[in-house]
């Protein structure tokens, strides 16, 4: 134990990956598959579940919302509770619940068994994704060794996020849409088995949970990733959303102060004293504004527009994956090369560029001249941005503190989904509602248009970040 843990504090690689690296980087990015992939594997499978279950539209966005309220919410907290209780024991269980959310959410006979299942699944994942990404810090060796695996992560990661589409289309298909659900099940638990046979327990310091800090931040997350979703559907002038971001301002504000003055705080301030560091958790925030909603906008564009049913409709989107995976492994493998500045600058062109292509489809545009370059072009960019921007946030980062790092990055990525979607949603709402009467096919095809420029325009400013904060070179002990 002694010699595992004196390798984790000089940053080399731990025994385990040592002895089988593909292996333990498997079960790690295949956790970081099974969230990434719940996110969007829903979408498609949302009217079957409706139809099956008798809710009503106001019920339904539960299904999507009540995991991403769990897992925006408790994230924070789950990436700390590694760094305190242990990241392989806080991994196991966050996979054990994650499976069994799931498994009763395949069995759910009624709306409140099916949303409570998936709260779960939010919970599950809020342990799972940061304590997976911080045991790959603490698994292998800062330098192109971790940067190989983060690329790993990242690509794994963004491509199941499109990935879910498709797959959400293929098995509400060819079988129900409680196999979304159980497809987990099976997995999870390979994961399971993988996490006990082959992770080790890094070293952690004798700390305390800091009550007030997880309090202040989990209901304050909570109550910010409400706003987003009570924007969707009601405005941001409507009641429950200001109610629910004033409560915002107040908890997080008050968490502020407490990690100010906290002799062990739940997320040290220091963090966002690097500028690298800070500025890829704003790139990260600002890149995933736009993530999903391009996704969901392209996806609903081919139902609405093209008049694709739900399977065409998931493969219409199979490029975007596959150039994730091609993108994030060669970043992967120039970054040592470049460093994160060329990297980040590109990728930001590129994933902008494919915001704006997007954004001037129309009801007569064909998917070879129309969508597919976008989602080249998008994907490609979003693909080589996801490692760079990880392997900054993380450069550095001591093993005692990596699961308090990645809470954070990934709470940026669920922060700025919630209100990226939302406000891309308002955005087409209130297009669609201008018009008197029923929208005719140029109304319709001009709100995702403007929904789109709205991406567009968020990607400009994460670029303009890239180019304000990140160094030429990332110091791996700054900050």
């Amino acid at each position: 134990m002694a010699t595992t843990n004196s390798a984790q504090a000089e940053g080399k690689a731990n025994p385990a990956a040592a002895r089988a690296p593909g292996l333990v980087l498997a079960v790690l990015a295949g956790a970081q598959f099974l969230v990434a992939l719940d996110i969007t594997i829903i979408l498609i499978a949302v009217p079957s579940i409706e139809r099956d279950l008798g809710f009503s539209p106001a019920a339904l966005q539960w299904v999507v919302n009540a995991y991403t309220l769990a897992f925006g919410g408790l994230l924070l907290l789950g990436g700390r509770l590694g760094d305190l209780a242990g990241k392989r024991r806080v991994f196991l269980a966050g996979t054990t619940v994650f499976v069994l959310a799931s498994l009763c959410g395949g069995l759910a006979q009624d709306q409140v068994s099916l949303i409570a299942s998936r709260a779960g699944q939010g919970i599950g994942a809020a342990l799972l994704s940061p304590t997976a990404f911080a045991l790959v810090a603490t698994h292998f060796a800062e330098g192109p060794q971790r940067n190989r695996a983060f690329g790993v992560m990242s690509a794994t990661a963004g491509g199941a996020s499109a990935l879910g589409v498709i797959a959400g289309g293929v098995l509400t298909d060819a079988l129900t849409w409680r196999s979304a659900f159980f497809i987990n099940v099976p997995l999870g638990a390979l994961i399971f088995a993988g996490a006990v046979l082959l992770l080790s327990e890094p070293a952690r310091p004798k700390r305390k949970l800091d009550v007030f800090g997880a309090v202040t931040v989990t209901v304050g997350s909570t109550a910010l990733v409400n706003a987003a979703i009570s924007a969707s559907g009601g405005g941001w002038a409507s009641a429950p959303t200001l109610i629910s971001l004033a409560a915002a301002a107040v908890l997080l504000t008050a968490f502020v102060v407490i990690q100010a003055t906290h002799s062990q705080p739940l997320v040290s301030l220091r963090l966002f004293v690097n500028r690298n560091r800070s500025g890829a958790f704003t790139v990260q925030l600002l890149n995933n504004c736009v993530n999903i909603g391009f996704y969901y906008f392209l996806s609903k564009f081919a139902q609405d527009v093209f008049h694709y049913d739900p399977l065409a409709a998931g493969f219409a989107l199979l490029p975007a994956p596959l150039c994730v995976i091609i993108a994030a492994q060669t970043a992967s493998r120039l970054l040592a090369r470049t460093g994160p500045l060329p990297i980040l600058v590109t990728g930001g062109l590129l994933l902008g560029g494919g915001l704006f292509y997007a954004s001037f489809l129309t009801f007569d545009s064909a998917y070879a001249t129309g969508m597919l370059p976008a989602l080249i072009l998008y994907a490609s960019g979003f693909g080589s941005m996801v490692v760079p921007v990880t392997v900054t946030a993380l450069a550095g980062i001591a093993p005692q503190d990596s699961g308090m790092a990645t809470g954070v990055l990934n709470a940026c990525q669920q922060v700025g989904t919630s209100f990226g979607l939302a406000a891309m949603v308002t955005v087409f709402a209130g297009a669609l509602g201008e018009a008197p009467g029923k929208p005719g096919p140029q109304v319709v095809t001009d709100a995702y248009d403007q929904a789109l420029t709205l991406g567009a325009g968020i990607a400009l400013i994460s670029l303009l970040v890239v180019v304000l904060t990140i160094r030429k070179r990332t110091s791996p002990g700054a900050g």
